[in-house]
């Protein structure tokens, strides 16, 4: 699933962010405006996921209970918080210039001082990354760090990143440090605690293996030196350094070496395995053996033959403890863990069984004896020794019917993060393409008892954002997303109940809604076979397929006419084609390149906007023919966003450029045949628009610039004059310049699109409050309670309340009483509180306003026993209202 947003984001981030010297000015000015900035305080969350990206690392302190972290590709790394079960994030301080130190390809927790972790950070080892790598150290458990720049780039995001960890701290001398660098890099040490490093030249072995040495892009070509390395701490004592330290190489001749001397001297092991590389080394000094987890690649996506070892360190040993035989894998093994409560327990994973599912392998005598997650009983049925809860995060089941042996939820993919908690035999925590999942009853595995798995991941926010819409009414956030596609928040503060589907693209690229008719929602994006544009007639709630037109191969941009009548698509693999109605046929628009940039004048339906290459164009007659406009001075490239403002027509603003050229921040008001580029600007990457500031009648702008000589997000109230920076040092996400939208509803509220920390939104404190948390109103209201859905143990139920008075409610709050103890399990379009069978559901923000005669709806899923009987009553603000 990871591998579209790798590519696909990997490629937009090397499009054009390097940031350094002045745009170039452009004929026609704006008159010199307040240059200075000013500061607010906001309140920075996640609209909520819960996962959605590849997390390849988990670590586990080795002295200190409860104290662990996870790693992921692009979105930084985190601390689990046992109090709340929870995920704690480490890097949102860094910056836009620093971009890549949100790939993290290895941590290492101290285990003799369980204050200080470590980082080693980079997302490319190629051109897509234009800085080096960095090893970063806090003595706060993440809460602050110290850099040290490294000679070379790290590639948190590259193939093999699944491997290691590569970074180590000697369990005995806490000051000494290994890393494996990638790139023939070789093995590097710092003797000081991380503070510096230096290149350990007796190391014999940089490794040799690359994914596909002739991509001449470097990344499936760059080779993926040292994978791991391991201490085994029964060689060390006190404070003197430990002396045999076991080191994983990428060479399929050559895949372990170890050193008995502290790191002087080194030398392949003898009788080791050839034709694979070692994934994972984990080491069980109790009983003295390394245990190697060993595939025929390098992974996360690729594997096919595999092997587990079993290597005893006294006697030099070497024994196959494989689960299978070698000729019935074909996904490789890598996920690896002791229990270090009962260490001749270990587990492992086929990492790459994409189809039809992963597979987890335990064994409690070292290796003699395997038992597996799931087996077969007769093809293609199977029986599973766990259980899987996904109520928290339901759109891991995908929307997805699929036919034995598949199941959903599955088990998992890309699973080469694989930890059972060093204090808690029955707590086990393993890394998927899209999750974090644990249990904690994992010994009833060898009881003989399902052991329960469920997701592990809230906190934990990893999707890389392409592009956000926040409407004036519905929804207050649609998103597109890499990997899974987008979603549809009625409420930020939770999960949504599944991705958009009908069709589920692997990555949407681009969306928009109607700005009049808001209910009426275009999105575009990539599959590998289908339509790659889908329409909506009720605000993204429900999704259908259009059609393609010829030569369409991803999902490009797309606009949607003010009014819904008509949209303007720019498809990859085609040009820019339009069409009246729901995209049954399409015709060529003519005027404008392929690849160019569309949207909509939200208030003229026929208008619709391009930009390619520096020329911005304009279409009068709903997308068939478009005119080059005359403005000059325009970025030159095509690392460019756009936006027309609603309410009025023809105002539109530009962000976008490059440090080479002009690069800045352009408003015109004449519908795109004149810009003039604002002057207090210096670059700027995304333009939004939100609700108008209090006693203020343009609506509010925001944009991730460069402004006043400082990154940031920025938000201005009077037209682009003055701009008041709105995050903070601490806040800041690497690079965020794929989206930008403010909310129309909620003065101050901000949305910003990362490219793997997901949505963050911002409030101001001086902001206004949501809609609907006005004092409840109470008035005269029905009810029509429908149970739409019923099985053994579970229903689902649709409740439409009605408001039968003559005022407006704004904003309110419906409660009843189950007869037959039933429980609420998840709500949409409402939130819910529960006392026993007592429930009462609230407004969402975006609809709290309900007008006389008017009518809400949500739904939600329960649970129930022995009999599902509707309740008698409802009562809205403490009034009865009639049931229906």
């Amino acid at each position: 699933m990871h591998r579209t947003r790798i590519l696909t984001a990997a490629l937009a981030l090397a499009a054009g962010l390097l940031t350094g010297g002045p745009p170039a000015a452009l004929a026609a000015e704006a008159p010199e405006p307040d240059v200075s900035v000013a500061a607010d305080t906001y309140t920075w969350k996640n609209a909520r996921i819960d996962g959605g990206g590849f997390v390849p690392g988990i670590v586990f302190n080795r002295t200190e209970k409860d104290l662990a972290y996870a790693r992921t590709d692009i979105g930084g790394a985190y601390r689990w918080q046992q109090a709340t079960k929870t995920w704690t994030p480490l890097l949102d301080h860094v910056g836009w210039d620093d971009w890549g130190h949100t790939g993290v390809v290895s941590v290492a927790s101290d285990s003799v001082d369980p204050d200080r972790v470590y980082a080693a950070v980079g997302t490319y080892t190629n051109s897509w990354d234009p800085g080096n790598g960095a090893v970063l150290r806090s003595g706060d458990r993440g809460a602050t760090w110290q850099k040290t720049d490294l000679p070379f780039k790290l590639g948190g995001n590259m193939p093999g990143r699944g491997m290691g960890e590569r970074l180590a701290v000697d369990p005995h001398d806490n000051r000494v440090l290994y890393l494996g660098a990638p790139s023939g890099k070789g093995l590097w040490r710092s003797a000081d605690a991380g503070v510096t490093w230096s290149q350990v030249t007796a190391f014999p072995n940089p490794g040799n293996y690359a994914q596909d040495p002739s991509d001449t892009s470097g990344y499936g070509s760059d080779n993926q030196g040292i994978t791991w390395v391991t201490f085994d701490e029964s060689t060390g004592s006190g404070t003197s350094a430990t002396k045999t330290i076991y080191v994983g190489v990428a060479d399929k001749e050559n895949a372990v070496y170890r050193s008995t001397d502290a790191g002087a001297s080194w030398q392949r092991i003898a009788g080791q395995p050839t034709g694979y590389l070692a994934h994972k080394g984990v080491l069980d000094a109790e009983n003295g053996y390394l245990y190697l987890a060993y595939s025929d690649t390098g992974g996360p996506y690729d594997g096919g033959k595999g092997r587990l070892y079993r290597y005893a360190t006294a006697t030099g040993t070497w024994t196959d403890i494989s689960p299978v035989a070698e000729a019935d894998t074909y996904y490789g093994f890598s996920g690896l863990t002791v229990d270090r409560l009962h260490p001749g327990t270990v587990m492992a994973t086929a990492y790459s069984s994409w189809w039809p599912d992963t597979q987890i392998f335990r064994t409690t005598d070292s290796g003699s004896t395997w038992t597996q997650a799931w087996s077969y009983t007769s093809y293609p049925n199977r029986e599973n020794r766990y259980t899987m809860d996904v109520s928290s995060s339901p759109w891991l089941t995908w929307g997805a019917n699929p036919t034995p042996p598949e199941q959903t939820p599955k088990l998992g993919w890309m699973t080469e993060a694989l930890e059972i908690d060093p204090f808690d035999s029955d707590r086990m925590m393993y890394g998927t393409g899209a999750t974090v999942y644990g249990t904690e009853n994992l010994t009833n595995w060898d009881a003989g008892s399902k052991f329960a798995i469920e997701p592990m991941v809230r906190g934990l926010e990893e999707t890389a954002v392409n592009d956000l819409a926040s409407p004036p009414s519905g929804a207050p956030l649609l998103s597109a997303l890499g990997d899974i596609g987008g979603f549809r928040h009625t409420d930020l503060t939770k999960v949504p109940s599944m991705m958009f589907t009908s069709p589920n693209f692997t990555s949407s690229t681009s969306l928009d809604y109607a700005e009049t008719s808001p209910n009426t929602v275009v999105r575009v994006g990539n599959l590998d076979s289908g339509p790659h544009i889908a329409f909506s007639t009720d605000n993204g709630a429900n999704w259908f397929g259009g059609t393609d037109p010829s030569g369409v191969s991803g999902g490009g941009t797309v606009a949607a006419g003010a009014d819904g009548s008509r949209f303007v698509w720019s498809p990859a693999g085609t040009g820019v084609q339009y069409t009246t109605g729901f995209g049954t046929s399409w015709q060529a628009s003519s005027g404008i390149p392929a690849g160019a940039v569309v949207e909509s004048d939200r208030v003229d339906a026929k208008t619709f906007y391009g930009f390619k290459s520096g020329k911005f164009y304009v279409s009068t007659d709903g997308g068939a023919t478009f005119t080059a406009s005359a403005a000059t001075g325009l970025p030159s490239g095509d690392s460019v966003r756009f936006k027309a403002l609603p309410g009025t027509e023809g105002d539109v603003w530009l962000a976008g450029g490059a440090s080479d050229g002009a690069y800045g921040l352009w408003h015109s008001t004449d519908g795109g045949a004149s810009f003039t580029r604002l002057s207090n600007v210096e670059q700027a990457d995304t333009v939004g628009f939100g609700k108008a500031a209090p006693g203020a009648s343009y609506q509010t702008l925001y944009t991730g610039a460069k402004i006043g000589g400082v990154r940031g997000v920025f938000r201005s109230t009077d037209q682009g004059a003055s701009w008041t920076r709105v995050n903070d040092d601490a806040h800041q996400w690497g690079w965020t310049g794929a989206a930008i939208t403010g909310d129309p509803r909620v003065y101050g509220r901000v949305y910003v699109a990362t490219n793997g920390r997901g949505v963050v939104y911002g409030d101001t404190a001086g902001g206004s409050t949501d809609p609907g948390t006005e004092p409840e109103p109470s008035g005269a209201c029905s009810v029509t309670y429908t149970v739409t859905n019923q099985w053994s143990g579970g229903f689902q139920a649709d409740v439409k309340v009605t408001n039968t008075g003559t005022a407006a409610w704004n904003g309110w709050s419906l409660g009843w009483t189950f007869p037959n103890g039933q429980k609420v399990t998840q709500m949409w379009n409402a939130e819910h509180t529960a006392s026993g069978s007592s429930v009462t559901a609230k407004n969402v923000g975006w609809n709290g306003n309900v007008a006389a005669g008017s009518s809400v709806a949500f739904g939600f899923t329960g649970e129930w026993s022995g009999t599902n009987g509707k309740p008698a009553s409802f009562s809205l603000g403490g009034e009865s209202c009639a049931v229906g």
